[in-house]
């Protein structure tokens, strides 16, 4: 079997240069006069495998290396297949309801007065979400669902969520029960995007011994549908809100990339004429629902560009003055909250929106269509996965929407009276925040000592 050049990695480039220069030194001894010899390149080839073009751009790349040698190695340098080609992590970037799994098993350990090693939380999502990844996997996940190990003041350590996360997580709660509290009678509205691959299937079932039974799905690059959809319980689904459109590309690893501002906001004002009352509209801040009603200037801008944007709001400054300068005027202008364009077309047309916490989708009922599309996908085909969810989304009922809103709200419930018991139990504990506080590679030391760790932050 004949290998290409971009499936050699650069260990292997340099033995097969390695051979081609051992061959190339026999034809020039002259004990030695078979012409075989003499063709180096093709000798090398039939030797490593490889076919005479590859060896011949290997011995390019080598003379190239020659040419400019770096003093820091004393071989050559050859470029790996592949090397700048971004991977899809699947055990360390996991999707908005597989997240929600990993915070929520973090919750319930303090919940239960336990301390939440990598060793235990890995346990935990092998049984809940099948997760393949191992214990440095589970924290560069925890790492980048803005968790990280830090040590308090007298010298124990915790797994502490960054507290402006923290802090989203109850406004929003405080908000969600504030409204059902006083009875308001606004429906409540939930907006949210899913998308569904189209190798989307089940990934338990029941197998042989063998495992050699269930469908083959197929690897590699694969189409995508993103969804985007409203509702709420009073009515099911918004008549007219739904938008299934297909991916640009399938093997992105976001498939936010795929949505955009503009995209969203002409949905959005859509859905806004399709609600037959004043209602309280829930999303969550990704980017392109995060518009500004004013863009201020940025600090990458440049000089002219301040000034210009300066000129036009009428605001007074001296030609002589610097760029910090500029940006410490346009620092005083900028509100303290940020005032988002989508809310404010919404609040124009009679309505509220209220925002969910980032990795927060488990306070979103709009869940269940995902599961009904794997069920039935066989086929692995983007024209039966589009059929599918149209028939999931269609098959979803007013009563599938007032039972998933009960669940919704009692989470939220739930969740608002943990936050107040949080708070008041983890007032007595301060944080000695310092550069190396944060430690991972003590963390299975200290499970013995903090077996019994206070709740969680």
């Amino acid at each position: 079997m004949s290998l290409n050049n971009s499936d050699i990695s650069s260990q292997g480039k340099q033995i097969v240069y390695s051979v081609y220069k051992f061959l190339k030194e026999l034809s020039s001894k002259p004990d030695l006069t078979a012409d075989f010899f003499k063709q180096a390149q093709i000798c090398t080839g039939e030797a490593c495998g490889l076919s005479e073009r590859t060896v011949r751009r290997i011995c390019s790349e080598a003379k190239h290396s020659e040419e400019k040698p770096d003093e820091s190695k004393s071989v050559l340098s050859f470029k790996s297949p592949r090397k700048s080609y971004k991977r899809a992590k699947i055990v360390s970037e996991l999707d908005d309801f597989d997240s929600d799994v990993v915070r929520r098993t973090v919750h319930e350990f303090y919940d239960r007065g336990e301390y939440p090693t990598a060793n235990l939380i890995l346990n935990d999502l092998k049984q809940k979400i099948n997760y393949s990844g191992c214990l440095c996997s589970v924290r560069n996940l925890l790492r980048n669902l803005k968790f990280s190990y830090k040590k308090c003041n007298d010298g124990r350590k915790f797994l502490m969520e960054r507290n402006d996360i923290v802090a989203l997580r109850c406004k929003f709660l405080r908000d969600i029960c504030t409204l059902r509290k006083v009875k308001d009678d606004r429906p409540i509205v939930y907006i949210d995007e899913k998308w569904v691959n189209q190798n989307h299937s089940r990934s338990i079932i029941w197998q042989n011994e063998c495992s050699t039974e269930g469908l083959k799905v197929p690897t590699g690059k694969e189409g995508r549908l993103i969804v985007c959809h409203a509702g709420c319980a009073r009515y099911g689904f918004i008549q007219g809100s739904k938008l299934v459109f297909c991916s640009n590309t399938g093997n992105t690893a976001d498939y936010h990339s795929q949505m955009n501002a503009e995209i969203f906001q002409k949905w959005f004002i859509e859905l806004l004429n399709n609600l037959e009352e004043p209602s309280v509209i829930v999303m969550d801040n990704v980017s392109y629902h995060s518009t500004l009603v004013e863009n201020y200037p940025k600090r990458n801008w440049r000089k002219a560009d301040v000034q210009k944007w300066l000129t036009e709001k009428n605001i007074e400054f001296s030609p002589l003055e610097t760029l910090p300068e500029l940006h410490q005027k346009i620092k005083a202008l900028i509100p303290r909250e940020k005032q988002y364009l989508l809310d404010q077309i919404a609040l124009e047309n009679g309505h509220e929106v209220i925002r969910l916490p980032p990795y927060h989708c488990q306070y979103n009922p709009i869940a269940q269509v995902k599961s009904q599309v794997a069920k039935n996908n066989n086929t692995f085909k983007m024209v039966d996965i589009e059929r599918f969810t149209h028939e999931a989304l269609d098959a979803v009922t007013k009563e599938d929407w007032e039972k998933c809103g009960r669940h919704a709200e009692q989470l939220q419930e739930l969740d608002n009276q943990k936050e107040i018991l949080r708070d008041a139990l983890m007032e007595p504990i301060i944080l000695t925040i310092l550069p190396d506080d944060s430690d991972s590679s003590d963390e299975e030391s200290d499970t013995e000592e903090l077996s019994r760790a206070p709740y969680f932050l």
